[in-house]
């Protein structure tokens, strides 16, 4: 599903995010990204949503050699990829319903498929008769399931999710963690970037740890060492 083969991603003048890494991750895997700040974590994600692309090494996504991707290729690609991020990035302004239908607008859908998608990614998220609320009238918890619910749109092959808890108190962090275990037993690929130690530990699947750019540790069912 994801390779990165000999990954270096240099910024100017001298700083190396990531160097050398090598790392193959396979379809419907569940998988932890763990470091401190400053590891390289967020670079990864950059590099596979094609934010960025490599100084060396190639990146293949589903058999798809994206390493050097066109611009007008990258959208395609983002479809294939649903991202989850700690801020949510909703629209306030916006309702739920709104808010998730907004991400198939841009692309393009017709209202018809907007009213059969929406419905079905609010009851995937446990958000059903919520959708005419807006974001703030909801609680953190129930913020990250909107943008969750948002991300599935397209029913991606691949869900990143971005210290997707790092706003939330324990209960609600545990509820997101539930529901990211539930998609990915649906047959999505997930991988979950965070530096919580509890979240990875309760997970309890694939965990790679980075330090200073690099993997230093590869578990197939770990806990957070670092």
């Amino acid at each position: 599903m994801i390779i990165f083969k000999n990954i270096t991603k240099l910024y100017p003048p001298n700083t190396t995010a990531v160097k050398g890494i090598n790392l193959h991750i396979k379809p419907k895997e569940f998988v932890s990204i763990v470091g401190r700040s400053g590891t390289g974590k967020t670079t990864l994600v950059k590099l596979l949503i094609a934010e960025e692309k490599p100084t060396e090494g190639r990146i293949i996504v589903g058999g798809w050699d994206i390493t050097g991707i066109r611009s007008n290729e990258i959208p395609i690609l983002r479809r294939q990829i649903g991202v989850v991020f700690q801020d949510f990035k909703l629209l306030t302004k916006k309702t739920v319903f709104e808010n998730i239908a907004f991400a198939l607008q841009v692309c393009g859908a017709k209202r018809s498929r907007i009213q059969e998608i929406v419905p079905q990614v609010l009851k995937i998220v446990n958000l059903s008769g919520k959708e005419n609320r807006y974001p703030l009238q909801l609680s953190g918890g129930e913020q990250q399931r909107v943008a969750i619910a948002r991300s599935l749109v397209h029913r991606p092959k691949i869900l990143i999710a971005d210290e997707p808890t790092g706003n939330l108190d324990s209960f609600n962090t545990r509820e997101i963690i539930d529901l990211l275990l539930k998609i990915n037993e649906f047959g999505t690929t997930v991988l979950l970037v965070s530096h919580d130690r509890e979240v990875v530990n309760y997970v309890n699947k694939r965990v790679i740890a980075l330090g200073d750019g690099q993997i230093i540790s590869d578990q197939k069912i770990g806990k957070y060492i670092i």
